[in-house]
C-alpha cells in the first residue's frame, strides 16, 4: 500500500497506521520516562549553557513533537544536549538579555544552516569527519564541561577561566573557598548516580519468578529516573533547610513559570556594561553584529549537531533511515524551537537509549515527552528554585564522563597508529585553544594524510617475463585512482626501477585503475618521452575504457597499449626483434626460458 498525499508532506502520520492502545501505553510510558530524565538534564544543560534554568525546559518539548511529525527513527529524543550546550555557552556570557538573545538566534540560524544541507544533499559531509577525530572532540568536550562544573560541584562562587586550562587553575586556586556542604552533597550526588547506573546491568532471566521480574523492573526504572531522584531528593533537603531558615547550599534560584511566548527569534541585541570603546558603554547590536559575534558557530554547531544525530540515527535505526529526512527534521526541530526561546538541539543519545529501553513503538512518545515538560513549566517551576546546583553540576559530570572514549586507543596502537595522530591533534588542540579550532585541525589533519596518499600512492614494481623470456619493469599501482600530486612521484619510481633493473621495458598495470585526471595522463607523458630518449618502451596494459579514451587522447598514436597477456607477450617480442641493440632479440632469450628460475608472467605473479 502505498503512501498517501498527507503522509508524503507530513511522515510522521504514517505511524498512525495501526495505531493501537498498546502502542499508546507503550508510548505513554517511554515519553514520560524520557521525560524524567529530560527534566532535570534540561534545567542542567541550560546553566551550562550559561543561561536561566527555565531555557532548558524551553528547548526540551518542541524538537519531539516536530521530529515525532517528521522523523524517521522512533528511538531519536530531541532536545538539549551537553555538547551544544557548551558551544552555546561562548557567546551568552555579556549577561543582560544579550545572552538569551544570541542563543536563540543562534538556535535558528542553525536550523537554516541544517535546512541547505538537507536541500543540497550535504548531510555526506559528516564523512569527513572521522571515528579518531570524532572521539578525540567529544573527550576533550567531556573534560571541558566536567571542569566547567567544578566550580557549582564545590560550592566555589566567582568566576573562572574561559577554557579548560585555566578554568581548573581557577578551581584549584579558590579550592580553600569551597563550601562543605555543597562539596558534599555534589560528591555524594555523583556516587550515588554512578552507583544507580549500574542497577541497569542487572539481568533477569526469562524463566525468573514474577517477584524477580517486578525486582528487575524496579531497579531497571530507578537506573533510569536516577536523574530525576537525585534532584528530588537532594530539593527536599535543600526545602527542609529553607523551611528552618538555613541556606547550606547554593540553589538555582527562581526559575520562570509559564510556556514561552511564540515569538520571532531575536535579529538584534544590546551588549550591556562593558562592551563598548571605554569598556563600560553598552554596545548596540544589528543582525549582522550577531552574525559577527557568533562566528564559526553557525557552522559549526549545525555540523556537530547533524553528527550526533546521524549517528544515533543509523545506531539505532539502521540502513533504512533516510539521511536527508533526519536533517529536515532536525533543522525545522531547530527553527521552529527557536520561535519558543530554545537554544540548538539534537538528538541525545543517552535519552535516545531511555527511549529504546522503555520499549517506545513510535516517535509519538516524543511528543508525550513535550506534553510532561509543558505540564512542568506550568506547574513545578515554582519548586525548581530549591534545586541545589551541585546537584545539577552532579548530573552534568555523571554524564559526560562516559564520554570520554580512552578504550579506542588501544586497538588503533595495534592496528593503526597513524589514525591516532588526528585524534590526538583534536584532543590536545580542543583543550588548549577551543573546541572549535579542536576539530578543525582534526580534520585537516586527517585530510592532509588523505592527500598524501594521493600523492604518494603505493605502487608495486617487480620484474617479470614472457613465456619466451622478454624482461620487463611491471609497475602496479594499487589504488583505484592516479591524481596530479601523483605525477612526480610515479616518474621517480620508474626512474628509479629503471636504474636498478636496466633499460628494459615499462609496462604502467592499469587493472585496478579506475581514474586518471589529466595532468596525471601529461605527466605519463612526459615519462613516455623521457623513456623513449633512452629507447625504452613505455606501456599501458588493461586499462579501463574512460582511462584509455582519456591516454590516447593524450599520448595519441604513441599509446602502446594491450589487455591480456597474450597482447603483451605479442607486443615485448616485436618491440625486442626492431630492437637495435639487440639486447632482446630471440636468440639472446632461448637460455632464460630453459631456465627453471625464469621470471614469472603476470597471470603467474596473480596466481601466487
Amino acid at each position: 500500500m502505498g503512501l498517501s498525499r498527507v503522509e508524503r508532506v507530513i511522515p510522521g502520520t504514517r505511524w498512525l497506521r495501526g495505531y493501537t492502545g498498546q502502542f499508546v501505553v507503550a508510548d505513554l510510558i517511554a515519553g514520560i520516562t524520557v521525560g524524567l530524565t529530560v527534566l532535570p538534564q534540561g534545567l542542567a544543560y541550560a546553566t551550562l549553557a550559561g543561561l536561566e534554568p527555565q531555557y532548558g525546559l524551553y528547548s526540551a518539548f518542541v524538537g519531539g513533537v516536530v521530529y515525532a511529525l517528521l522523523g524517521g527513527c522512533r528511538e531519536v529524543t530531541i532536545g538539549p544536549t551537553a555538547l551544544l550546550s557548551l558551544m552555546t555557552s561562548r557567546h551568552t556570557g555579556y549577561g543582560g538579555e544579550s545572552g538569551p538573545q544570541l542563543a536563540i538566534l543562534l538556535c535558528f540560524l542553525s536550523g537554516v544552516v541544517e535546512l541547505l544541507m538537507a536541500i543540497l544533499r550535504l548531510g555526506a559531509l559528516v564523512d569527513l569527519i572521522s571515528l579518531p577525530v570524532t572521539v578525540g572532540f567529544t573527550s576533550a568536550t567531556a573534560l571541558i564541561i566536567g571542569a566547567s562544573q567544578l566550580k557549582a560541584l564545590l560550592g566555589i562562587r566567582g568566576g573562572s577561566g574561559s577554557g579548560f586550562a585555566s578554568t581548573v587553575r581557577t578551581v584549584v586556586e579558590k579550592l580553600p573557598e569551597a563550601r562543605v556542604a555543597d562539596s558534599i552533597l555534589g560528591v555524594v550526588s555523583i556516587a550515588v548516580l554512578l552507583a544507580m547506573r549500574k542497577l541497569k546491568d542487572i539481568k533477569t532471566p526469562p524463566e525468573a519468578t514474577r517477584g524477580r521480574k517486578t525486582l528487575g523492573f524496579i531497579c531497571w526504572l530507578v537506573a533510569t529516573a536516577r536523574n530525576a531522584l537525585v534532584v528530588l531528593v537532594t530539593s527536599f533537603v535543600a526545602f527542609y533547610y529553607d523551611q528552618r531558615g538555613e541556606r547550606p547550599f547554593i540553589l538555582t534560584g527562581t526559575v520562570k513559570s509559564g510556556i514561552p511566548d511564540f515569538q520571532l527569534p531575536p535579529f538584534s541585541t544590546v551588549l550591556p556594561a562593558g562592551g563598548g570603546t571605554n569598556g563600560t558603554a553598552p554596545v548596540q547590536l544589528g543582525f549582522i553584529g550577531m552574525i559577527e559575534e557568533l562566528g564559526a558557530s553557525i557552522a559549526l554547531v549545525p555540523i556537530i549537531a547533524v553528527l550526533g544525530n546521524v549517528a544515533i540515527s543509523k545506531a539505532f535505526g539502521g540502513s533504512g533511515i533516510n539521511p536527508t529526512r533526519e536533517l529536515v527534521a532536525l533543522s525545522l526541530s531547530n527553527i521552529c524551537g527557536s520561535f519558543f526561546s530554545s537554544f540548538p538541539v539534537t538528538g541525545s543519545f543517552s535519552r535516545s537509549a531511555v527511549n529504546h529501553a522503555s520499549g517506545v513503538k513510535t516517535p509519538i512518545g516524543g511528543i508525550y515527552t513535550g506534553a510532561l515538560v509543558l505540564l512542568a513549566l506550568g506547574v513545578l517551576t515554582p519548586y525548581f528554585q530549591f534545586i541545589p546546583k551541585a546537584a545539577l553540576s552532579a548530573v552534568i559530570i555523571s554524564a559526560v564522563i562516559f564520554m570520554i572514549e580512552y578504550e579506542v586507543i588501544r586497538p588503533l596502537w595495534r592496528c593503526s597508529k597513524r589514525e591516532l595522530i588526528p585524534g590526538a591533534v583534536t584532543f590536545v588542540l580542543s583543550l588548549i585553544v577551543g573546541v572549535e579550532l579542536g576539530l578543525l585541525a582534526g580534520v585537516l589533519t586527517d585530510l592532509a594524510f588523505v592527500v598524501y596518499r594521493t600523492a604518494r600512492p603505493l605502487l608495486t614494481v617487480s620484474v617479470a617475463s614472457t613465456t619466451l623470456g622478454t624482461q620487463y619493469i611491471l609497475i602496479r599501482p594499487n589504488h583505484s585512482l592516479i591524481y596530479f600530486p601523483a605525477v612526480e612521484w610515479v616518474r621517480n619510481v620508474t626512474s628509479k626501477a629503471i636504474k636498478q633493473h636496466g633499460n628494459i621495458p615499462v609496462v604502467f598495470d592499469c587493472r585496478l585503475v579506475n581514474e586518471f585526471d589529466y595532468t596525471a595522463a601529461t605527466g605519463l607523458q612526459m615519462l613516455q618521452k623521457e623513456l623513449e630518449k633512452k629507447k625504452i618502451p613505455l606501456i599501458v596494459y588493461g586499462s579501463t575504457s574512460e582511462v584509455r579514451k582519456l591516454l590516447q587522447e593524450t599520448l595519441k598514436s604513441s599509446l602502446l597499449e594491450v589487455t591480456n597477456d597474450d597482447e603483451l607477450e605479442v607486443l615485448l617480442q616485436e618491440l625486442s626483434v626492431t630492437d637495435g641493440a639487440g639486447k632482446h632479440e630471440l636468440r639472446e632469450v632461448i637460455a632464460p626460458l630453459l631456465s627453471p628460475d625464469r621470471a614469472p608472467t603476470i597471470a603467474e605473479i596473480e596466481e601466487s
